[in-house]
């Protein structure tokens, strides 16, 4: 029977009803190895957590976004007539092109390592993770001292999401390909970003 693995940890491996995914046996290219480096992000061959892993590169992959995005608007501002309204909605722009991005190439390298593995959702592929948390911390707020606690809170509750995937990520994860292993873990990202944006907005009366 064919199996599906998770790299989410209490999602263990499971047999499933779906068609063997084909597995290349012969020398493998340049792009497998991009793709293979994409869909693991260096961290999905680690042997425990390999999701929490992989949100962590989320983590470090959004500071990285926020910092260089916020750089370049409070540059462009000092020229022009922008106040922080205009920045960030310019920085919270670049951030969900930075996610579709990352979501799109996502797609791409986890159905070609799935082909290389013949497993489906291969427990080795952690780009949905990184895509999902990245997602789920796009409202913490830009100033370090707001943004701790919600910036915690998104990191633990796209975990959360990640492995009890409310309605539609589980039913998305029967998905084709790199579209399935990827949509889950963006549902729970969204969800986790609503929530975290509703804890900010609560957080402003208390």
């Amino acid at each position: 029977m064919p199996v599906k693995e998770s790299s989410d940890e209490l999602n263990p491996t499971a047999i499933t009803g779906d068609k063997v995914v084909a597995s290349g046996r012969g020398a493998r290219s340049a792009t497998d190895y991009l793709a293979l480096a994409i869909a693991t992000c260096g961290v999905g061959y680690l042997p425990l957590a390999p999701g929490t892993w992989g949100s962590l590169v989320g983590v470090g992959v959004y500071a990285l976004v926020r910092g260089a995005s916020m750089q370049a608007f409070f540059a462009a501002a000092a020229g022009r007539n922008f106040n922080l309204l205009h920045i960030y909605f310019g920085v919270v722009t670049f951030e969900l092109l930075a996610a579709l991005l990352i979501a799109l190439v996502g797609i791409w390298a986890a159905s070609r390592t799935e082909k290389l593995s013949g497993r489906k959702d291969p427990g080795k592929v952690v780009i949905d993770e990184v895509a999902g948390q990245f997602i789920a911390l796009i409202p913490v707020p830009f100033m370090i001292g707001a943004a701790l606690w919600p910036a915690i809170l998104a990191f633990i509750l796209f975990r959360v999401f990640d492995i009890v995937k409310p309605y539609p990520a589980r039913k998305l994860e029967s998905l084709h390909g790199g579209l399935g292993i990827m949509a889950d873990d963006i549902v729970a990202g969204v969800y986790a970003g609503i929530v975290v944006a509703v804890a900010i907005v609560i957080s402003w009366f208390i």
